[in-house]
């Protein structure tokens, strides 16, 4: 079965024999406090700033989850209330997340094709973090990092805190717009789930250092003194840290990476544009994600779509929230092989309502 799934997603085709290396070297067994695996964790982290052009100064943190980053930048970077913007499912529910941890946080949404300006939003006094979502999984859209700096700019005493787990290791971010960036493997990292990776900026982590919020496990200040040794506050998924030193070894400059999903995606928006049976569920090109291509229809071709495409080996992602009914999602996601983008183009070529 052939996944565009937009996560979890489909893993690079060579995950398998790393999986079988790992398992060979015994590292499905390394204790976490082990030199082998501090060699694993230190390596790992220095190819992701390599990689994905990181700061030095920036701190890189694995997690269990995006969900996870959630609970600790509320519980550690947070003493009152954070600001949330959004205009998807993703966002809101880091919002309501928020809003369990600390009530005081408030949330201003705006509209799937409404181009989002720095003062159409005011940002309360009280709010010490600001929240964006960098690319909305649940309907496709995306905000600019031109919008992320206008944000930093206008409120430079606030931290900025980036959701970016359906385009980073996809799109070429520049980290230093924001304090803190996190992401899910599952997606552009084309790793199998249950790991994330948080990003601190030393703004950050003095902040978090001042609050001195220990009371959890992830507490960030207990994961910073851990993580000076190269380890984790608690047991890991040492099996995909593992797997994503692998992966980054073997993936190019995320420049690279990025011109190719952005080849991919340009070739994707033509085909759809021409089908007639669906539309591009956003319409302005600018907001439009580049590795999420969400489409609508009525729903009984939305259902015959998904069946008709799972009979042909192919998975294609559910809609989500409001749009579940009405939509699907492409993922455009790095793991995905040009022969498994001719197949799925093909069998929509073909498709019949």
């Amino acid at each position: 079965m052939i996944s565009f799934y937009p996560g979890p997603s489909k893993v690079y085709p060579e995950v398998p024999r790393y999986v079988q290396e790992a398992y060979e070297q015994g590292l499905l067994s390394a204790n976490h406090r082990s030199s082998e695996f501090v060699a694993i964790s230190s390596k790992t982290i220095k190819l992701l700033k390599e990689k994905l052009h990181i700061p030095q100064d920036y701190m890189v943190f694995f997690t269990s989850s995006a969900t996870e980053c959630w609970e600790i930048i509320s519980q550690s970077l947070v003493s009152a209330a954070s600001f949330h913007i959004y205009n998807g499912a993703f966002g809101q529910k880091w919002y309501q997340y928020a809003q369990k941890l600390q009530p005081a946080a408030k949330g201003f949404s705006f509209g799937l094709n409404e181009v989002l300006e720095t003062e159409d939003v005011t940002v309360t006094e009280e709010a010490e973090l600001i929240a964006l979502t960098h690319n909305e999984t649940s309907n496709g859209t995306a905000i600019s990092q031109q919008l992320i700096g206008a944000v930093k700019r206008q409120y430079p005493d606030k931290l900025i805190a980036v959701d970016a787990t359906s385009s980073m290791a996809g799109v070429a971010l520049d980290f230093s717009l924001a304090d803190v960036w996190y992401a899910s493997v599952q997606k552009c990292f084309g790793l199998p789930a249950g790991m994330a990776v948080l990003i601190c900026s030393p703004r950050a982590l003095e902040k978090a250092a001042r609050l001195k919020e220990n009371k959890h496990y992830n507490s960030l200040v207990y994961m910073r003194e851990m993580m000076d040794k190269w380890q984790t506050t608690y047991t890991p998924n040492v099996l995909n840290i593992y797997l994503l030193k692998r992966v980054m070894e073997a993936r190019p400059e995320i420049e690279d990476t990025e011109k190719v999903l952005l080849k991919r995606y340009r070739q994707w928006i033509e085909l759809l544009g021409e089908l007639g049976y669906v539309n591009l569920m956003v319409g302005n090109d600018e907001l439009r994600s580049k590795t999420v291509i969400p489409l609508t229809a009525e729903k009984e071709v939305i259902d015959k779509l998904r069946a008709d495409s799972k009979q042909a080996g192919i998975t294609l992602g559910n809609g989500y929230g409001q749009w579940k009914e009405s939509s699907l999602r492409i993922a455009n996601f790095p793991a995905i092989e040009e022969w498994e983008i001719e197949k799925l183009s093909n069998f929509l070529k073909s498709f019949s309502v």
